[in-house]
């Protein structure tokens, strides 16, 4: 099977015990020390916790980097990196003078372009600024806000198929393309050592591993993939993609973040992914796209169309289905944990779509279900949409409830509880559906009391199993699932700013 050699972007001092590089992934070759954000670290002390190659950056402000200095003082600290460093990157725009490129070889240069997004055919011409001075590899990152801007780099890397070329987008509407450049045969991909804010548009070199099955590069004649305004951080891939290689389908699930669904939906941005050779065959939706997937399908389940969003889209021939998983979601744990909901008092807060599905999927049951919001507005749509009794959050007396439902974003974090959970009835359940690598504060807070609470991480589990059924028509087996869930790392996002540093 062909394999693609991993690169890790480290973006931010390491703290002195080097744990962010002895944490990568074995399969990870190269670590790119961005000396624009990182300063000056002694690479010596680098190596002795990274045993691969390092790359050397120093990406200048004009192509979105830090490093606002003069050319001449840039181009010394370029040749004095080529002495320590095992690949010195250049900007073709800058850096490709005599001087330099007699001081740095061509089989250690990276030659590099960073910029505005641009058409297929500007990137063809950008790429023969990058050509006048041969190199190990060339790169074109053009930054996007939208999946179509993220497209035509892909498009230009298939077209030329060159294997010292690779092609991707940045930015978080363009995140997924540096999943998919190896396939469309770029010899290297680049993570980040650690993700910063969920917003950045990252995916780290872990997660290539982890989530994607990088560096094998196995068969994909099909995509799937989940869309909302921030995926960075989801665990579907994960899941679904290593279901995939179990079962040898030849798929891949990316994350698709996007402000808007029609960004995705396009179809130009489909024609453009099933001219790749790879369609675009199923997608998870979450917030706040369930409306306009619903909007989008031809066919809709009843369930769907009741709660007026759907959190999955499947290609059925020429038409696309849109349903919903949410109210397995929260009827399979408790069935499992054989409780009745038939009569028992279920408050529903939050009335996005996931809770219009949960509140549906309750009132299906038997139960008798109230819906909870903070906003009034939106409480009452989804009143009016199901036909059940709206209680603003304000006026929200969590004892009178048997089961307490949180469907809001709100789950702990921060202090900031979407309810008073020490008003929770005795003998009261508590379901969660945020999930994290590790069960939240509502749902430690629950069990503390002595209630029961189902987690996040057990809702997506139930989701994810039958989605997969949906998208591919397989059983997803749900042992192995557990346990990625279970095994998942937080990519240390919440290590203390008041670290030590390898500052030379």
């Amino acid at each position: 099977m062909p394999e693609v050699a991993l690169i890790a972007t480290l973006t931010r001092p390491p703290s002195l015990s080097g744990e962010e590089l002895t944490a990568l992934p074995e399969a990870v070759s190269f670590v790119e020390v961005r000396a624009d954000q990182v300063g000056g670290v002694d690479p010596g002390v680098l190596r002795r916790h990274f045993t691969g190659k390092l790359i050397y950056s120093l990406r200048s402000r004009r192509e979105g980097g830090s490093f606002d200095g003069e050319r001449a003082a840039r181009h010394e600290r370029l040749i004095a990196a080529a002495e320590q460093y095992d690949r010195v990157d250049l900007e073709a725009e800058r850096d490709l003078v005599p001087r330099v490129l007699e001081r740095i070889p061509a089989e250690r240069r990276v030659i590099s372009w960073h910029g505005a997004a641009a058409g297929p055919w500007d990137y063809r011409g950008q790429l023969g600024a990058l050509d006048r001075a041969a190199a190990w590899l060339y790169r074109m990152v053009p930054t996007v806000t939208r999946t179509a801007e993220a497209l035509a780099a892909l498009e230009v890397l298939a077209a030329l198929g060159r294997r010292d070329l690779t092609a991707f987008a940045a930015g978080q509407a363009g995140a997924w393309t540096s999943i998919l450049a190896p396939r469309l045969g770029a010899p290297v991909a680049f993570g980040a050592v650690e993700l910063r804010e969920p917003g950045a548009g990252e995916i780290s070199a872990a997660q290539l591993v982890a989530d994607y099955g990088l560096p094998e590069l196995g068969p994909v004649r099909e995509l799937f993939g989940v869309v909302g305004s921030t995926v960075s951080r989801s665990l579907s891939p994960r899941l679904h993609n290593a279901a995939y290689r179990a079962a040898s389908v030849p798929a891949l699930y990316l994350p698709f973040s996007a402000e808007r669904f029609e960004d995705l939906w396009s179809a130009k941005v489909r024609a453009g992914l099933a001219a790749l050779g790879m369609p675009l065959k199923g997608l998870t939706v979450i917030s706040p796209h369930k409306e306009a997937a619903l909007a989008a399908a031809a066919v809709a389940s009843p369930i769907a169309r009741r709660a007026g969003a759907a959190n999955i889209l499947v290609q059925r021939g020429r038409s696309w289905l849109a349903t919903t998983t949410d109210p397995e979601g929260v009827l399979s744990p408790l069935r499992a944990r054989r409780v009745d909901v038939a009569r028992r008092r279920v408050a529903v807060v939050g009335c996005g779509g996931a809770g219009r599905a949960a509140a549906a999927a309750f009132d299906r049951a038997g139960a008798e279900v109230t819906l909870v919001n903070r906003g009034l507005e939106r409480g009452r749509f989804a009143s009016s949409l199901l036909g059940l009794p709206f209680v603003p959050l304000a006026d929200f007396a969590v004892g009178d409830y048997a089961i307490v439902v949180n469907a809001t974003p709100c789950a702990g974090h921060g202090g900031e509880f979407p309810f008073d959970v020490r008003g929770l009835a005795r003998g009261a359940l508590v379901i969660d559906l945020v999930y994290r690598a590790a069960p939240t504060p509502l749902v430690h807070a629950a069990e503390a009391l002595g209630h029961t609470a189902i987690d996040g991480r057990e809702v997506l589990l139930v989701e994810a199993r039958r989605q997969f059924h949906l998208m591919t028509g397989r059983p997803m087996a749900a042992g192995a699932a557990r346990e990625l869930l279970d095994g998942h790392g937080n990519e240390r996002a919440d290590r203390p700013a008041e670290r030590r540093r390898l500052i030379a």
